[in-house]
């Protein structure tokens, strides 16, 4: 009874499992005699393993097929015909490399230049700091309409500078592709 609910209850997914285990020989003595039941005793079975069985053999009557003895040396004289890609000396522009740190530092001091132009520098007896560092109105600095220009301004800079370097790249681009033809 219970070999009849294995059998049902197996999916052919698993009913193929078992059989490839059966022919392996990597199952226990006791699913052998079990399996041996199932295949003597059931169509689908006997079925499934004849069809295993002849893929088995003939997995096991074929050679793998080695690579020649020239393989590595026809692969590394094709990759040789082809053009390596240049050092990173020579085609990035260091002229835009520098416009864009350029840029950067610009803004940066413009920042602290515009945030120092801001604080009150006259001292209050009660700090010993030269700045009295609650005078300070952060609301000025940062919703003032100079910053907004100024961000502006260098927020366009910024992405002509980058329309440029694009509009470079791809007519190196086109040359590489012209001069390949």
């Amino acid at each position: 009874m219970q070999e009849k609910n294995e059998n049902n209850q197996l999916s052919p997914a698993d009913l193929e499992q078992k059989l490839w285990d059966y022919i392996d020989g990597s199952i226990s003595p006791e699913e052998r005699t079990s399996i041996d039941r199932f295949i003597a005793s059931n169509e689908v079975w006997k079925a499934k393993y004849s069809e295993l069985l002849l893929v088995n053999e003939l997995l096991q009557s074929s050679e793998l097929s080695a690579p020649s003895m020239r393989f590595t040396k026809n692969v590394m004289e094709e990759i040789g015909r082809l053009h390596i890609a240049p050092a990173t000396r020579t085609y990035i522009n260091k002229r835009i490399i520098w416009g864009i740190g350029i840029f950067f530092i610009t803004l940066i001091i413009a920042f602290i230049a515009y945030g120092l132009g801001q604080v009150n520098w006259k001292s209050s007896e009660e700090s010993n700091l030269p700045v009295d560092l609650s005078s300070i109105d952060y609301s000025k600095v940062f919703s003032n309409n100079f910053v907004n220009v100024f961000m502006m301004i260098n927020v366009v800079l910024g992405l002509i500078l980058f329309d440029r370097y694009l509009s470079i790249r791809k007519k190196n681009a086109q040359q590489k592709r012209t001069n390949e033809v």
